[in-house]
């Protein structure tokens, strides 16, 4: 199964059991211990439920346990790290990451400027209602535009809005050449969606989905290289209080 996500990430239940000599009764269980494993993210669009290969629990393994292995084993872990995170297997970036806090915590986490400039360095002037506009601070420099907008807001569950505007100076405070600019400018606006849900007594799961991108988009690989390790600097300042380092 995680083979077949590999190649083609984001199936439904239907396309899995296709390519595979199992039920569709053992395909479910088999799907049901591997999101249990947190190496298969489910997300809902419509009626179907897709199926996503998760980079968190290799993001992990890399990052805090890498220097116990020997130079090779090392390299092949970041490899497959590498690989999970930045290979086009589908228009859509999926992570789903657990962090010990509340949902209130982490929606204030997601929306207030003291705490995304502290883990992110981007702060939002917006009153995030459905529709409001987004103005991005970043670098002392900010980002406005009538499409970016709060797309839905319902604290502390779920949040969406459209992805910033790729601007001269946005780029040039990001060090992004002439070339790479137009190439942004060319393609669609993408969506990023948080979806938050309580996971025991002190525990909340969280799903981040940014999609909407055009095929071979190169807004895609950079967010897919950054996302995980802004959500890992999400987790640790709201584990242990301090910005990751």
């Amino acid at each position: 199964m995680l083979d077949s996500l590999n190649a083609r990430n984001g199936q439904t239940l239907r396309e899995l059991c296709a390519g595979l000599d199992m039920t569709r009764q053992s395909v479910s269980k088999h799907l049901a211990l591997l999101e249990d494993a947190e190496l298969v993210t489910p997300v809902r669009r419509g009626r179907e439920k897709l199926h996503y290969l998760n980079a968190a629990p290799i993001n992990a393994i890399a990052d805090r346990w890498i220097r116990r292995y020997d130079r090779d084993r090392a390299q092949t872990l970041a490899d497959l790290k590498t690989a999970l995170e930045e290979s086009p297997m589908s228009d859509d970036f999926v992570y789903t990451t657990y962090i010990k806090t509340t949902p209130e915590r982490l929606w204030q986490a997601l929306t207030d400027p003291a705490f995304t400039a502290r883990y992110w360095g981007v702060t939002f002037d917006t009153d995030w209602s459905p529709g409001s506009t987004m103005v991005w601070e970043e670098n002392g420099r900010k980002i406005a535009d009538p499409e970016q907008v709060v797309l839905e807001a319902d604290p502390p569950r779920r949040l969406s809005y459209t992805w910033h505007t790729p601007t001269s100076e946005w780029a040039e405070a990001a060090g992004i050449g002439a070339d790479a600019l137009a190439k942004l400018r060319a393609e669609r606006r993408t969506r990023v969606t948080f979806d938050l849900e309580p996971h025991g007594d002190d525990t909340v799961k969280l799903t981040v989905v940014h999609d909407g991108f055009a095929p071979d988009s190169t807004m895609r690989t950079m967010v897919s290289q950054g996302w995980p390790e802004l959500i890992a600097g999400l987790k640790t300042l709201l584990e242990t209080g301090e910005p990751l380092q």
